[in-house]
C-alpha cells in the first residue's frame, strides 16, 4: 500500500494576502509618483501630496512583500501591517469625510473604494493569521 504524506502550508494564504496587498500597494504608490500631474487633476490633492503618498506606498508595498517573501512570516510584522491598513481605511474615509485632501468627486469615490479594498486586505490577512496558528 501506497501512503501519500500531505503537509498543509498554513501559511500560504496568509502569504498571497500579503503579496497582492504588496502589488497592488506598489502599483498605486507607482501611478502616484509617476503620473502625479494627471492624477491630481483627475483626483483632486496636490500633486506633491501625492508624490508623498506614492512614495510612502512604494516602500510600504516593498515591505510588505518582504514579509511575505520570507520562509518564516513573522506574526508581529503581519500585525503592523493589519494595523496600518486599518490606519489607512479609517483615513481616507476621514479625508473624504472633512474634506481635507481636496478631493473631487472622482477622488472622493476613488479614495473610499481604495479604503474599502485596504479593508478588505487588512480583513483577509486576520483570517490569515489565524489559520497560521
Amino acid at each position: 500500500m501506497t501512503y501519500l504524506s500531505v503537509t498543509a502550508d498554513r501559511t500560504k494564504f496568509l502569504r498571497i494576502a500579503l503579496a497582492l496587498d504588496a502589488v497592488v500597494t506598489g502599483v498605486n504608490g507607482l501611478v502616484y509618483l509617476a503620473a502625479a500631474g494627471p492624477t491630481s487633476d483627475l483626483l483632486g490633492p496636490d500633486a506633491e501630496l501625492l508624490r508623498g503618498i506614492g512614495a510612502f506606498l512604494l516602500v510600504y508595498g516593498a515591505a510588505v512583500g518582504f514579509l511575505a517573501s520570507r520562509g518564516t512570516i513573522s506574526q508581529a510584522g503581519v500585525k503592523v501591517v493589519i494595523a496600518l491598513n486599518i490606519i489607512w481605511t479609517l483615513g481616507s474615509i476621514a479625508a473624504v469625510v472633512t474634506g481635507a485632501a481636496g478631493f473631487t468627486t472622482i477622488g472622493a469615490v476613488w479614495a473610499i473604494a481604495q479604503a474599502l479594498v485596504v479593508g478588505v486586505f487588512a480583513e483577509v490577512q486576520i483570517m490569515g493569521l489565524r489559520r497560521m496558528r
